[in-house]
């Protein structure tokens, strides 16, 4: 490097560019031989902000579909992780990649990302509000109310519980007032009002904070669609405590007016029993088995009822 510096001060020619070779080129020099197949699962320090990565993690974050098939046909393991407990998966969906994701989740990629890693895919794109590529996650089996800071894939008594809903899909999809990706959550199952398959500790929560989904939707102000939909889908209407809403002191708390009183007309009234049954039969057949209701011997608009098809 110091001598192309003291030749280019020369005039003499600047330092030729490190050049890269194309996706395309790359996959088709790595079907050369046995060498270079078994390698495919190592990783190498030249990419991705120079994090030790295979090929696969390469290809998924930089949004190359046909490298990642490619790849997976040579026998790439699909779910592993990088140092920071992220799979290709996860970078697929980080990067807004929805055809990587696709094919990743076609080829067996697990929709819920690696319990090594405190986010998931489900999280970020309810996040971002990529209504899409959540859409996709769900169709594969993700779970809508995962939560890996919480739990392992295994449950156990030992468990911490939820002292806090930052961490949850729905929470982050209204936070950000991603109507759309709230919506899907909860047509896929997530619990209303905690988005939590763990045990909860309201009493741990932080002092001023949301206790529960429907409370957190009042506090980030989001518009009354919200307020409806988990109205819907059987939120716990007595969890807000109204009156903290209503005389926050701090100013942090900026209620929509007109979704506060949607709320508060609607917990002042008792549910229809149109409304109770759907709530029932939801809960009964539990998130992992809400697709049954496609095969119900009852009539179609029935169907589309219970899956909040047609509100």
């Amino acid at each position: 490097r110091a001598c192309w510096r003291r030749r280019a001060s020369r005039g003499e020619g600047a330092a030729p560019a490190r050049s890269q070779p194309s996706p395309a080129r790359w996959c088709a020099a790595w079907d050369q031989g046995e060498s270079s197949t078994s390698r495919i699962n190592e990783k190498s320090v030249w990419c991705c902000g120079w994090l030790p990565c295979t090929p696969l993690r390469i290809a998924a974050t930089a949004g190359h579909g046909p490298c990642v098939d490619f790849l997976l046909q040579k026998g790439a393991e699909i779910d592993l992780v990088d140092v920071k407990g992220q799979t290709a998966l996860y970078v697929a969906v980080v990067n807004g990649h929805l055809e990587c994701a696709k094919i990743l989740l076609e080829a067996g990629a697990d929709p819920n990302g690696s319990r090594h890693h405190r986010s998931t895919p489900v999280y970020h794109a309810a996040r971002v509000g990529r209504a899409d590529i959540l859409q996709e996650l769900i169709r594969y089996g993700a779970d809508v109310d995962v939560n890996h800071h919480l739990a392992s894939r295994v449950s156990s008594p030992s468990l911490r519980p939820l002292t806090t809903l930052v961490v949850c899909p729905l929470y982050i999809s209204a936070a950000y007032h991603n109507l759309q990706c709230f919506r899907l959550l909860l047509q896929a199952g997530a619990n209303p009002d905690f988005n939590c398959r763990g045990p909860i500790n309201i009493q741990g929560f932080s002092r001023g904070s949301p206790v529960c989904v429907m409370d957190a939707v009042l506090r980030h102000g989001c518009e009354a669609a919200f307020i409806h939909l988990l109205i819907d889908f059987g939120a716990n209407l007595n969890l807000v405590k109204v009156e903290a809403l209503e005389f926050d002191s701090t100013g942090r708390v900026k209620v929509n007016p007109e979704a506060l009183q949607v709320f508060k007309e609607a917990r002042g009234r008792a549910r229809s029993l149109l409304s109770l049954c759907r709530i029932a039969v939801r809960r009964i057949l539990g998130k992992s088995r809400l697709d049954l209701i496609h095969i119900l011997p009852v009539p179609d608009p029935i169907k589309q009822f219970l899956l909040h098809e047609h509100s």
